[in-house]
């Protein structure tokens, strides 16, 4: 009889065995280099191993999007940068780059397995769960600093997202106000918090400024982005088919953009509704790995509590709807504000119209009330100017403070 390991069971127990075997290959260096230490006569700063200055960590290649402007901005600065990435078809990979070394380290437990021993001083990554499972905190990298790929409060995290970085980098203020408190719940010591912006949207903001303005559309021009989170309380699980044949009927171009989770993780579902809508000249399924395009094209977004929220109303200052979901906290860092309404949600309330599952027998009507409702616009430009600071600049921060604190840890060592 063959014996079953559930994954929780699995991860755990690789886990375990990357710390044993970390804990004997670093004891091991540690030892060789003590001996080649006697026999050099001390001559310790010849015989160190060569630690990596920086090395960012993208566990997945939609995150190119937030680390290619710090990567520009080092390439402009001519110092060297390692980029570490867990998917073989990472554009980075494909970038001419002299100063940035780009390198994909394989992917899921390979990829770990070289996080948990690299020699670097700063390793700067999006991954939330260091030092939870499998990756692991590296005894030979001096300093962790955390970077978000999204505008929200950073609750939505699985538990203990971000503890165990030495920092974090805010897109505003307000996310270190949260981080603060579950500090204090933790009893966690504080870490290292610097509000820069956000390196994504400030790229995209440079790409809409050079596209021509979208006219004004007319009816029969509309585009519908549907874009969703993932999960049992995401827009395509929990309504599915009755949603996409609502959205469909309206005759309106549709462009469905499901979340990169859900072609990994809810890959039968997905499937099941490809087949039953398939692609015509006014209904498009979209898995590009940037989604300017999308949002550029798009009139309207429909969508749940998924981070485009953010990028779509703040960045191209257009309407929004929301589906009838609830969020559940029970894994993620929210959970420990399960007694408040999180920032998202407060924000939401402001820049989007709410869209009941009642409603989408008249949806075409909905969409178009929506897409003349200007009542929203105020808000939009206060949670702007919330979560989205140093608008132009973020590159340049997260770069000068990524080098200022290595050469500080380097005269202080």
């Amino acid at each position: 009889m063959l014996l079953y390991i559930d994954p929780g069971t699995g991860s755990m127990l690789f886990s375990i065995l990357i710390g044993v075997v970390s804990t004997l290959i670093f004891f091991g260096q540690r030892l060789f280099m003590k001996l080649k230490f006697i026999v050099s006569g001390g001559k310790a700063a010849k015989i160190s191993n060569a630690k990596i200055p920086y090395v960012i960590f993208s566990d997945h290649k939609r995150y190119w999007n937030v680390f290619k402007p710090v990567c520009d901005e080092f390439e402009k600065r001519k110092i060297d940068i390692a980029y570490w990435t867990a998917s073989s078809d990472d554009p980075a990979l494909c970038e001419k780059y002299e100063h940035v070394k780009t390198e994909f380290i394989g992917e899921g437990n390979k990829a770990f397995a070289r996080l948990n021993m690299m020699n670097a001083g700063i390793c700067l990554s999006t991954t939330p769960g260091l030092d939870v499972l499998q990756w692991k905190r590296s005894r030979t990298c001096d300093f962790y600093v955390h970077i978000p790929h999204s505008l929200d409060e950073m609750l939505g995290y699985r538990m203990f997202g971000v503890d165990f970085y030495d920092a974090v980098l805010l897109t505003g203020d307000f996310q270190g106000e949260y981080i603060r408190r579950l500090e204090k719940m933790r009893n966690l010591p504080q870490k290292e918090l610097l509000t820069v912006g956000y390196p994504p949207m400030d790229e995209q903001k440079k790409r809409l400024d050079a596209v021509s303005k979208i006219p004004n559309q007319v009816k029969n021009d509309v585009t519908v982005l549907v874009a969703p989170s993932w999960g049992e309380n995401a827009i395509l699980k929990k309504f599915g088919v009755s949603f996409l044949s609502a959205i469909q009927k309206t005759g309106f171009n549709i462009i469905v953009r499901p979340h990169p989770q859900t072609v990994t993780s809810e890959k039968d579902m997905l499937a099941n509704l490809m087949s039953q809508f398939p692609e015509n000249e006014k209904f498009k399924w979209n898995f590009d790995n940037d989604n300017f395009s999308c949002m550029n094209a798009a009139s309207i977004l429909i969508t749940d509590f998924s981070g485009i929220i953010f990028d779509f109303a703040l960045l191209f200052d257009k309407p929004l709807m929301y589906a009838d979901t609830e969020f559940d906290s029970g894994v993620y860092d929210a959970a420990w504000f399960k007694n408040e309404k999180l920032w998202r949600f407060e924000v939401l309330e402001k820049i989007g119209i709410p869209l009941k599952k009642e409603q989408f027998d008249d949806m075409k009507s909905v969409i178009e009330n929506a897409l003349s409702d200007t009542s929203l616009k105020q808000g939009r430009d206060e949670a702007r100017n919330q979560a989205w600071t140093h608008r132009g600049e973020s590159a340049r921060l997260i770069a000068d403070y990524l080098i200022e604190k290595h050469e500080y840890r380097e005269e202080n060592q």
